[in-house]
């Protein structure tokens, strides 16, 4: 077993991956930025070290900073979470050549799964049911047309590289190509610093399913179940939860087995997910290899009791999994709410500022993960998710009760959070009988960002408060008060 680690990330999920060290009684090293010199998770590292200036490309993506810095503090491996440089090659190359354990997946299998054409070809040779499309990168419209031409639209250009729904873009008809090529051309060469397009049938409505898998350097692998991430905003998640409602003991069997074997064929190691697409006549087809840890995590631990970082970290040391497929057993269930700092009524503009209160939820069942305090000023340059909320329940209504009081009790003063916008879809009806899909919000927006109606107590107080002012001003002349310049949130009601 190692030593010590240095956690090549920041925030929520550095402090994840420390207590998980913590745990295993290893010292940890924390890199930051500039921006980040108040992070949570510097509290809790044994050393610390700032990297660079607060941009990406110049503290947590520069590769030859942060081998250095492993160099210089005696780490034996290194931690990437998620984002940043956990899915690339060349970060996990520059590990291995430096003698420093990455704790992930090989160069090798970055390499094969980091191109979504490349881990198409690899896992349909062995029989893993691909999504009608491309076999490799279009250059011009009349590529783009004949793809679609043949497997029919709507077809959804996307990026070759990368990930996150970034470079993605539906053309519905002919007319629809150019402008959908240039904008997801645009945006997979910001992100990505990679144009490279490819053409997918447009799958009406699906299911997104992913499966949790864990595999050593020995050869063993296993599978922790599914994760149903159906509820997502152009292509993010939004909630995820374990196990999917629609899912049955047969067709977990033949997907997991599937996942399993696309993950073989690439000589995967450590911990990843298999994505898939599933219609509703509950056809499944490979959408691409997650190969790092999730954000999604939690959940999966939540109903299994398997600690997903710690095997991480084991599996790198070169140990042997403790257990076997027959051993893995899911109890109960679990819902995930990515909590992110952005304005729902705005559309979702991110609103970094600093904290002015905060509480997190608690209870049975319960698990927040967060680097957020008061007085916490969130920095502008990174992601605005900001903290995780899980809720366990022995059965989904449970869990989404839990969740729905969780929801209520977590107080995050002085910014603008997601967190109404997540109440409302926990609320709707639709949603409790799991009737969703990845147009869920999309096609429910309205109703879900929709005024808050009044209850009549309310609505009486209000009015009392009406009657007295304007009795008070000029024998009940309506004298209104101007309206402020600052847009107010219906969300603002009954908050505290």
């Amino acid at each position: 077993m190692f030593k010590k680690v240095l956690i090549a990330n920041r925030g929520e999920i550095a402090l994840r991956i420390i207590r998980a060290c913590r745990e295993l009684g290893l010292k940890t090293v924390a890199i930051y930025s500039e921006a980040d010199k108040e992070s949570l998770h510097l509290r809790y590292a044994n050393e610390c070290y700032c990297v660079g200036p607060a941009q990406p490309e110049q503290s947590y993506l520069n590769i030859e900073k942060i081998i250095q810095t492993a160099k210089n503090f005696g780490c034996e491996a290194i931690h990437p979470g998620y984002g940043f440089l956990a899915q690339i090659s060349s970060f996990a190359k520059a590990c291995e050549s430096s003698e420093i354990e990455f704790i992930g997946p090989s160069s090798g299998a970055l390499k094969k799964t980091g191109s979504k054409i490349g881990a198409r070809e690899i896992v349909a040779s062995v029989g893993v049911p691909v999504i009608p499309g491309s076999t490799e990168a279009v250059e011009d419209e009349d590529a783009v047309m004949e793809v679609a031409e043949k497997v029919g639209y709507p077809v959804l250009i996307k990026a070759v590289y990368g990930g996150g729904g970034r470079g993605m873009r539906i053309a519905n008809s002919k007319s629809d190509i150019r402008q959908a090529m240039e904008l997801a051309r645009l945006e997979a060469d910001f992100a990505f610093g990679n144009s490279k397009v490819y053409v997918e049938k447009l799958l009406v409505k699906p299911r997104h399913i992913e499966f949790q898998l864990l595999a050593d350097k020995k050869g063993n692998i296993v599978h922790l179940g599914e994760r149903d991430c159906s509820i997502q905003r152009r292509y993010q998640k939004l909630i995820e939860e374990t196990p999917s409602p629609i899912m049955t003991d047969e067709l977990r069997r033949t997907m997991a087995e599937v996942a399993i074997r696309a993950a073989k064929v690439v000589n995967y190691t450590n911990a990843g997910t298999v994505e898939f697409l599933v219609n509703k006549e509950k056809d499944f087809f490979f959408l691409e290899m997650n190969t790092r840890l999730q954000v999604e995590h939690l959940i999966t631990e939540m109903v299994t009791g398997v600690d997903i970082v710690k095997e991480q970290i084991k599996i790198a040391a070169g140990e042997e999994l403790a257990y076997k497929q027959d051993d893995l057993l899911v109890r109960g269930h679990a819902i995930n709410c990515r909590i992110n700092c952005e304005d729902p009524c705005n559309d979702f503009v991110p609103c970094p500022g600093t904290v002015t209160r905060y509480h997190a939820p608690g209870g049975y069942g319960i698990r927040v993960d967060s680097a957020l305090y008061t007085g916490y000023a969130i920095p502008v340059f990174y992601d605005s998710l900001i903290a995780k909320l899980a809720a366990w329940g022995v059965d989904r209504s449970e869990a989404i009760q839990r969740m729905k009081n969780a929801l209520d009790e977590y107080e995050i003063a002085g910014i603008e959070t997601t967190i109404p916008f997540h109440k409302k879809i926990i609320n709707d009806e639709c949603f409790k009988r799991g009737e969703v899909d990845t147009s869920f919000v999309q096609e429910r927006i309205g109703d879900l960002l929709a005024p808050e109606t009044i209850e009549s107590e309310k609505a009486a107080a209000l009015s009392a408060v009406l009657v007295a002012y304007l009795t008070k001003n000029k024998k009940g002349l309506a004298v209104i008060p101007q309206r402020t310049t600052r847009r107010t949130s219906t969300w603002r009601i009954g908050r505290r």
